[in-house]
């Protein structure tokens, strides 16, 4: 007999609103499927740097540990893991708070309180050249193998956590541009600092995954984009101006993609990257590699192939 599914951890406003972003979905590792992990990304600093590393958390620091890292050329082989037993927020209380990518300087046996700063944002092998800086957080039971790498407890995002769906119909300007990425001036997001933004997709409900370069993504349905309904029904194709983007799974919120292809003015590009946010400068992020984009460039986005089926690799 298969074992039941755990029941989702929800995860409470006062947690998730110290960050500018988030995302469940947004990452090609095994620990992020079915949204059993969240990545927080801190705002930036004055002079541009994101450094500092925000507690999730009030707790007892448990345990910090140096882990291996893949292999990158650009980034050390090695990254951190951080285990805090949780007393605040209450709704969490109990649980082991697993928090990576973080140089720490905090030790075992020391007391932190939600938002002060764990240690240093680090850049290890896990990050593609175009993922921002962030704290990796899982959850986990204080019985259960705290350092193997999946097996976490899923995570649901909490009534209090606005998340507005963003109407986006594929076309933009580049604001910002890198050797890896553009982000677009749209969507705009409406009221910067006051709720969390995220485009929507054609049924309703945000865009969580990156589209379609990571294995699978998600729908996330706070108050504001459940359209009258909880989760997404089993089996209902995602689409995104028309463009069909995957197939909704078993727990009703994430989507195995389609085999497709996202192009930007006619040419393809590796994907698009989908998350939420609350700061003024999210918009479209292309996840662009091969394709260099220019400050001003006016772009139209689609989804091409998305009826086929298959799935992306990573």
């Amino acid at each position: 007999m298969t074992a039941a599914a755990p029941e989702p951890v929800t995860l409470p406003a006062e947690l998730v609103s110290q960050y500018a972003r988030f995302s469940l979905y947004n990452s090609p590792y095994r620990a992020h499927d079915g949204g059993q992990a969240i990545d927080c990304y801190p705002g930036t600093l004055r002079d541009g740097r994101t450094t500092a590393a925000p507690s999730p958390v009030s707790g007892t620091v448990r345990e910090t540990t140096t882990v291996r890292a893949p292999p990158k050329p650009y980034a050390p082989e090695h990254d951190f893991l951080i285990l805090v037993d949780v007393d605040e927020p209450v709704e969490l209380e109990g649980l082991v708070a697993r928090v990576l990518h973080v140089d720490p300087t905090v030790e075992t046996g020391d007391r932190v309180e939600r938002g002060e700063s764990l240690g240093e944002l680090v850049r290890a092998g896990f990050f593609a050249p175009w993922v921002d800086n962030h704290l990796h957080v899982g959850f986990r039971r204080p019985d259960r193998n705290l350092r193997r790498a999946s097996g976490s407890l899923p995570l649901e995002i909490g009534d209090g956590v606005d998340c507005r769906p963003l109407e986006w119909d594929g076309t933009g300007t580049v604001v910002a541009a890198g050797e890896t990425y553009a982000v677009l001036d749209a969507p705009t997001h409406p009221d910067p600092g006051e709720t969390f933004v995220g485009i929507r997709a054609d049924g309703g409900g945000v865009l969580d995954g990156g589209i379609p370069h990571y294995d699978s993504g998600g729908v996330l349905r706070g108050p504001a984009a459940r359209d009258g309904h909880e989760r997404a029904e089993p089996g209902r194709h995602v689409s995104l101006n028309d463009d069909r983007l995957g197939t909704v799974g078993d727990d009703g919120r994430t989507i195995a993609w389609d085999e497709s292809t996202v192009t930007a003015n006619g040419d393809p590009i590796t994907g698009l990257s989908t998350f939420c946010a609350r700061d003024g400068d999210f918009g479209a992020k292309l996840i662009c590699p091969d394709r260099r984009f220019s400050i001003g460039e006016r772009v139209v986005v689609r989804v091409r192939g998305g009826a086929s089926g298959g799935v992306a690799s990573r």
